[in-house]
């Protein structure tokens, strides 16, 4: 089953990363695949379980309020509980930033970027079931970096050292190519820049055709004046959806 590979692979990747240690402004790594397996697991097996996927839309990595509460990629609570009907036991980082807790779903913070993602699927197609006949969404990179500050700033990957970096990449790489060669994917949407890069560098060789859209968070400028319609409209001029 292509689910079965999958989940493999990422239990691999969960192990190689588990003993990695990064500077700052990594000074809190939150790792969903660890304390959120259950959730994360039941999306690989129910979403990913049989037939092509022939659209990967591509994250860069978790949001506070999204995976790290729910281990779903773009998890946002509701969307996950209500939409793709995963509601399951989430444990607790190892160590915590007192300002970012771990609650699962009993969080009451809205992931903004996960509730747009979600919320254009749900409009375009109506049923959970119907969006993943063809399609999948991933996390490039599982781990969450919170800067040790008052509010604990989220640090993108592309914050951190290369050479901090570059065995997580490796790692990451790994999973994504299994994930495209099992499940089928022909077309890989990276949710904004970093995604794409990393899609275009780690599948390399691959017959895949790359597609990109702005990033639903509320830090780009394009998603706070209708991200829905902005990205439609890139999906459609490149060809992912008629």
């Amino acid at each position: 089953m292509p689910a079965d590979s999958v989940i493999q692979a990422t239990l691999a990747l969960r192990k190689t990363l588990a003993g990695l240690k990064f500077p700052a402004p990594a000074d809190y790594v939150y790792r969903p695949l660890d304390y959120a397996w259950a959730p994360h697991e039941a999306y690989l097996r129910r979403h990913a379980a049989a037939g092509a996927r022939k659209v990967l839309f591509l994250g860069m990595n978790p949001g506070p309020f999204g995976m790290a509460q729910t281990g779903v990629p773009f998890g946002e609570v509701a969307a996950v509980r209500d939409w793709l009907g995963i509601d399951l036991p989430v444990g607790r980082p190892e160590r915590e930033h007192p300002g970012k807790p771990v609650t699962g779903f009993a969080c009451h913070r809205s992931e903004v970027s996960g509730r747009r993602l979600w919320g254009l699927f749900r409009e375009r197609f109506g049923t959970a079931d119907r969006f993943f006949a063809e399609h999948l969404v991933h996390n490039y990179c599982p781990l969450l970096f919170l800067e040790n500050t008052k509010l604990g700033r989220n640090a993108v990957p592309e914050e951190l050292p290369a050479e901090a970096m570059a065995p997580v990449n490796v790692a990451c790489d790994r999973l994504l190519r299994r994930m495209v060669e099992s499940l089928g994917v022909t077309t890989v949407v990276g949710v904004g820049g970093y995604a794409e890069e990393r899609a275009r560098a780690a599948l390399d060789g691959l017959l895949v055709t790359y597609a990109k859209v702005p990033h639903p968070s509320p830090a780009n400028p394009v998603a706070n004046r209708g991200w829905s319609e902005a990205a439609t409209k890139a999906l459609v001029e490149q060809g992912v959806w008629s």
